[in-house]
């Protein structure tokens, strides 16, 4: 019986050729033996099991070759690259820095540097996990590693580039490796076996190459662990049962059980998962994923983004059909915020739980909440409950300033003064404060942006006078008896009409730009459904102005910085301190 080898050990690349996910490395290195621009010392780094000391060995062999070929591949006949297949070669020499991370071994190295090769032209130095060295080995290793003999190169070897001294970076040429893709992991895995005489089909590889997390491996070990498991015909059942892995079937059905709303047969589902041994946390995980790949199968164009055979993705796609994006979107969200969540729960299977029956409600959501069909327009949502008009300065005008925030207000006095004349408005998106009324469907469909229209009442369709549209006014600042101050800055405006084809447009007047803001943004909707209301017409629309400047009448200063600049105007001595005393009254 022949010693049994292990795959990743003997389907290890032996030639730039043959490396796996890393071309730009290997073209770059090609090139520079090609033009004889080989540097003193290189760093490779990058996530384990990615091909860091494979290459660095496959350099080494190279650039010692006698005999290569045209596109810069060793010959692998000459006495060097025999040498180095048979591990006797003297030009190579590897050092596991983490078993030899102190002064003494440097210093054993740094003799050994000197020493030239007897067959080829360089002595290459491979240290593997360089990071482990401790810092006085680096310090010792600064001189020989900037100034090395003519023959000598090094390789140096992370997983972890940070932990490196920035002065040991610097006199090297860095190479980043990346992780191997799933689709370069599965088909390097599907040559292995066709090489071993093993039957197995795309699933099964595609779930080794995702449990892999990009290193080839880590891929190639869980290979051999799953044929050890199911011999020489390997099922796709027989790979989740050993890797523990969550089959993608439980993602399936459980969406489809979302859809009807099926609550009882999602909990069931997560009970089964738990029962068989799976992680709760890794569950939802799994979940997320399912519904992230759903929304990219429902995206055109996206395929690339979807790291799974041909049979699966027209699985997905077929599903995705019969998903809202709205039902996604919200899924995501509630499994998302079930991950965060996981570990701060007290009950962590009633965490799940929870989020599970949500889910199931999604679907069935847009029509219990649906508005009945009746004559009454759509109220819009109420204003803040924190946005109460404030107690005016005793030098203030009569009529009353609602509470606005600082950053409107600041907002405002930046913006350039613009004419008084009222903007139309067809439509009205809702600011950022009154989004919490709606739902996350009606935002995305655009629902709230509709005028408010009567169904079947006629005499809402009428278009009320200019007489009655001036009565009802008094009425609708009445409405408002229990905010004195609003009340008084609605009926002490003034009123201009204005008749278009769909309608009257009533507008009235606030004092300034940051009254009109707020107005607009927190109480417009609501002044509008409640004047239609007194009216008994939905042909009235809103609007809101600036009372224009008086000319002749003298501004009064508010704010601190004002009066200061005021008084500063009017009185020199004042001016002359300010300048002295170099004070600011901004």
């Amino acid at each position: 019986m022949s010693q049994y080898i292990v795959s990743a050990r003997k389907y290890r690349p032996d030639s730039f050729g043959t490396l796996i996910g890393q071309d730009n490395i290997a073209r770059t290195l090609k090139n520079s033996i090609l033009r004889g621009q080989l540097a003193h010392a290189y760093l490779f780094c990058g996530p384990r099991g990615v091909g860091k000391t494979t290459t660095a060995r496959i350099f080494a062999k190279m650039i010692n070759c006698s005999n290569p070929s045209q596109d810069m591949e060793p010959c692998g006949q000459c006495e060097s690259c025999i040498s180095f297949a048979e591990g006797r070669s003297y030009c190579i020499h590897e050092l596991d820095a983490a078993s030899n991370n102190g002064v003494d071994d440097i210093k054993n190295l740094m003799e050994q540097v000197r020493i030239p090769p007897q067959v080829g032209k360089y002595s290459v130095y491979i240290i593997d996990e360089v990071h482990m060295l401790s810092p006085s080995a680096f310090n010792a290793f600064l001189k020989t590693l900037e100034e090395p003999p003519a023959h000598a190169i090094f390789i140096l070897a992370t997983t972890e580039k940070h932990k490196i001294l920035p002065t040991i970076l610097s006199r090297c040429q860095t190479y980043d490796f990346n992780r191997i893709t799933v689709d370069n992991i599965v088909r390097n895995l599907r040559m292995v076996a066709e090489k071993e005489n093993i039957t197995i089909d795309d699933e099964s590889l595609h779930v080794i190459a995702h449990k892999a997390d990009g290193a080839m491996r880590d891929a190639l070990t869980i290979f051999d662990q799953t044929v050890a498991f199911c011999g020489t015909d390997v099922k796709y059942q027989d790979v989740l049962r050993n890797l523990n892995v969550l089959d993608y079937e439980y993602s399936f059905s459980l969406v489809d059980a979302f859809l009807k709303g099926d609550y009882p047969s999602a909990l069931l589902t997560f009970d089964e998962i738990l029962t068989k041994g799976f992680n709760a946390l890794h569950f939802v995980a799994a979940l997320s994923s399912h519904l992230r790949d759903l929304i990219v199968s429902k995206s055109g164009g996206l395929e690339a983004l979807l790291e799974l055979p041909d049979s699966l993705k027209a699985k997905y796609r077929e599903q995705a059909s019969r998903c809202p994006l709205t039902f996604l979107y919200e899924a995501l969200d509630i499994t998302t915020k079930c991950e965060s969540g996981y570990r701060a729960s007290v009950n962590p299977r009633l965490h799940i739980e929870f989020a599970l029956m949500r889910l199931s409600f999604i679907a069935s959501k847009p029509a219990d909440m649906a508005p009945a069909q009746t004559a009454q327009p759509a109220q819009p949502a109420q204003p803040a409950k924190t946005a109460q008009p404030i107690q005016p300065s005793p030098s203030a005008p009569s009529v009353a300033i609602p509470t606005v925030p600082p950053a409107q207000q600041a907002a405002a006095s930046q913006t350039p003064a613009e004419d008084n004349q009222p903007r139309e408005r067809r439509t009205r998106a809702p600011r950022a404060g009154s989004l919490g009324a709606l739902s996350m469907k009606s935002v995305m469909e655009g629902n709230q942006d509709k005028p408010v229209v009567a169904d079947d009442n006629a005499a809402r369709q009428m278009v009320p006078s200019d007489e009655s549209l001036k009565e009802a006014w008094p009425k609708l600042a009445a409405a408002y008896s229990d905010k004195p101050r609003l009340a008084s800055m609605l009926s002490s405006t003034a009123l201009s009409i204005e008749e278009k084809e769909d309608g009257k447009w009533v507008t009235f007047r606030v004092v300034n730009q940051a009254q009109k803001d707020w107005v607009e943004s927190k109480l417009l909707h609501e002044l509008e459904g409640k004047y239609r209301n007194i009216l008994g017409s939905a042909k009235v629309f809103l609007r809101v102005s600036i009372v224009p400047d008086d000319p002749q009448e003298p501004k009064t200063a508010y704010m601190p910085g004002e009066q200061a600049k005021e008084l500063i105007s009017q009185n020199e001595q004042v001016k002359n301190l300010v300048q002295d005393l170099a004070l600011d009254v901004k």
